[in-house]
């Protein structure tokens, strides 16, 4: 099948192209025609399958089709609410990317940089609005947006949002859309609190399911490098040295392990920078721009900041500590093998994250291959101690985080039609 197989506009063919794209991934051959009638979707697809694009081409096929292309409005007739600042660029990147050849504006909001260029922006009139909730709510409280026009609603990334504690917040913004509209709902699993959030949000849904439930992307090498806790920052230094490694997304659990990690390889002269949710958005930005244009070879983050990362063609994976919570493995390795790409997952793992490591084997059903590395061999009597855990609850209280006070711009002033917010 090829794109253009599935009756979108030429308009929508060319930006395909333009991006060198001509076959559709499963999710986009399911997931397209499906929203193109109109019809409500829950759609199951884990991370790098191609599901960003599988709603916003389909949308803006609808939004400028038959009479629909005549409406004119200020107000927004899309909103799109995603869990992260992170994700919220992406999926509003997304559609400028497809809608480049159409006159459709759009705007990203989100927390941690200035409100008031985004109430400017949304002044001018903006077709399609991609938000996180706690930032989308400000905008209410101070009636700068209007969501009494929207047509088409996406809640991205929905386990993660309820993972986050959005639950409340999701709900508070359902309350405010009309009545008829049409929902797009996609999460990486299905599980019992999705069902019923489903159940409440959308009408005789299409159902897309391209993965089962937390499972790994068959297109990643997965091994473990067993080592002491003392030895892994000298073997991550090493294997960048010897194997040629550029462009490593390294996972760290947390956000002072990222920092303190990232000077470490620039000091061995691996050139890196950290992110997580403690920096500006003006250096989160830099840094995910940097890294996706080869300036950097390393990005270390956090699982939460980590979200929404989209580079094609990442080839590693690097979970220099192991995350607490086995599901988080899936959603890291899956940064890399996307679209059919190959890829490479590799964890150092110490006596410490035995158990991390048999909850993940657990999960995805598989033992992962062992690999030694000589000179860094885990010790066979090496004492066991507890791994510190990340700082803060795993999850949220329910509601959404405090918002900042009023003037604060920890992200500097930069907007450029699209802008996020870290909740």
């Amino acid at each position: 099948m090829h794109f253009s197989d599935l009756g979108l506009k030429a308009e929508l063919l060319r930006a395909v192209a333009d991006q060198g794209y001509d076959t559709p991934t499963p999710i986009q051959q399911q997931a397209i025609p499906a929203v193109m009638t109109g019809r409500d979707l829950m759609a199951t697809a884990q991370t790098g399958t191609g599901k960003t694009a599988g709603f916003t081409l389909p949308i803006l096929h609808r939004l400028f089709s038959g009479e629909r292309l005549a409406r004119v409005s200020r107000t927004p007739r899309v909103l799109v609410l995603t869990p992260t600042r992170e994700l919220a660029i992406q999926v509003e990147e997304s559609v400028r990317t497809y809608g480049k050849h159409l006159p459709v504006t759009s705007l990203a909001v989100f927390g941690g940089v200035g409100i008031n260029p985004q109430i400017a922006n949304l002044r001018r009139g903006v077709d399609v609005l991609v938000a996180t909730p706690g930032r989308l709510l400000d905008h209410v409280q101070q009636r700068t947006v209007d969501l009494s026009k929207i047509e088409i609603f996406v809640l991205d990334e929905a386990d993660r949002m309820l993972d986050m504690g959005f639950i409340r917040d999701i709900r508070k913004v359902i309350a405010l859309l009309p009545k008829q509209r049409q929902n797009l709902m996609f999460s990486a699993t299905f599980s019992p609190d999705i069902r019923e959030l489903a159940a409440g949000l959308l009408n005789n849904p299409a159902s897309v399911d391209v993965a089962a439930r937390n499972t790994a992307a068959e297109t990643v090498t997965q091994r473990i490098i067993e080592t002491d806790r003392e030895k892994k920052k000298e073997l991550l230094c090493h294997l960048f040295q010897t194997r040629g490694w550029h462009q490593v997304l390294v996972f760290a659990r947390t956000k002072h392990g990222a920092d303190a990690l990232s000077k470490t390889l620039d000091k061995a002269g691996i050139k890196s920078a950290a992110i997580h949710g403690d920096k500006s958005q003006g250096a989160r930005t830099r840094a995910l721009t940097d890294f996706k244009e080869g300036k950097l070879v390393a990005l270390v983050a956090t699982d939460i900041a980590a979200r929404g990362i989209d580079i094609d063609a990442l080839p590693y994976v690097i979970n220099y500590e192991l995350p607490n919570i086995a599901e988080d493995y899936v959603h890291r390795i899956g940064r890399t093998g996307r679209a059919g790409m190959e890829g490479e997952a590799i964890s150092l793992v110490c006596h410490e994250e035995r158990g991390e490591l048999k909850d993940i084997e657990k999960l995805i059903k598989r033992t992962l291959e062992r690999v030694v590395i000589p000179g860094f061999e885990q010790s066979a009597h090496a004492a066991p101690r507890p791994v510190q855990p990340p700082r803060g609850p795993r999850k949220p209280q329910q509601g959404r985080p405090q918002t900042p006070k009023s003037g604060q711009n920890p992200g500097g002033p930069q907007q450029h039609r699209t802008g996020s917010r870290h909740r």
